[in-house]
């Protein structure tokens, strides 16, 4: 099972931008995709279907903003529209998909960047959210849980940690919830297979070109499982040279599950 994470910074402008031809090359069976700024309707699937794919999709109310979608070659059983916090529900932040062996949920973190009063709602999310996946974890103890965090969780996962001590992102509190998340069950992929690689960025600032050209990135969109999955991981890849958005895909594989 191939499982690709991206968020995508508007869906219509990546397809504008070759998103739909870099699909054709296979990629991965599900894409996880965030903050696709667009509404089912919104968006010419003709393309995507043919290549084998089905869409879900949980948009925000508010037009042009936030929103996550899954494109899947797997054929769910069961799909769950949001994560029934009323907030996140109306910014179309999460959305579930059940298969055999394990629930895949995509998730779209709130950003706290734009001032006090989005970084306290930051907060509350990240609360609420570990209380969804506790609940979940009764049910269904096996979980994939892709998305951009919005948090880079070390020093190594961003290119001027002194620099950004004070950013939103980087907060001391912020990484604290990374620590009890990943104490809670959950195993970061990529460090799990490459604990100590530097450089490896999922998103990079768009104010200046060169950001991007000097790798000056953080690592922010993770595919993150629980303990129980932790064996089957299998691959796990951060593509930076995938150019449609001011993020980049993430990638995990996982062996022995449908």
């Amino acid at each position: 099972m191939r499982i690709i994470s991206y968020n995508v910074n508007g869906l219509r402008a990546a397809i504008r931008k070759g998103f739909v031809d870099w699909l054709a090359t296979d990629p991965a069976d599900i894409i996880c995709l965030q903050e696709t700024k667009a509404t089912q309707a919104d968006v010419n699937l003709s393309e995507i279907e043919a290549l084998g794919y089905h869409s879900y999709w949980f948009s925000a109310q508010k037009k042009g903003y936030s929103g996550v979608a899954v494109l899947t070659k797997r054929i769910p059983l069961n799909v769950v529209y949001g994560n029934a916090f009323e907030q996140s529900d109306f910014e179309g932040r999460c959305i579930r998909l059940d298969f055999n062996d394990f629930s895949l949920v995509n998730a779209y973190f709130p950003s706290g960047t734009s001032g006090e009063e989005r970084q306290t709602y930051k907060y509350q999310w990240l609360d609420e959210m570990i209380d969804y996946l506790n609940a979940l974890k009764l049910m269904q103890p096996s979980i994939v849980l892709t998305g951009d965090y919005n948090i880079c969780h070390r020093e190594i996962d961003i290119h001027d940690p002194k620099g950004n001590k004070n950013s939103s992102g980087f907060l001391p509190e912020e990484r604290a919830w990374m620590d009890k998340f990943f104490q809670n069950g959950f195993v970061d992929t990529f460090r799990h297979l490459y604990p100590e690689e530097a450089g490896a960025y999922s998103w990079w600032s768009q104010r200046f070109p060169s950001v991007r050209l000097n790798n000056k990135g953080w690592r922010i969109d993770y595919i993150s499982v629980t303990e129980e999955l932790k064996d089957k991981v299998q691959g796990a890849a951060i593509f930076p040279d995938v150019k449609h958005s001011d993020h980049c895909p993430i990638f995990l594989e996982l062996k022995d599950v449908e």
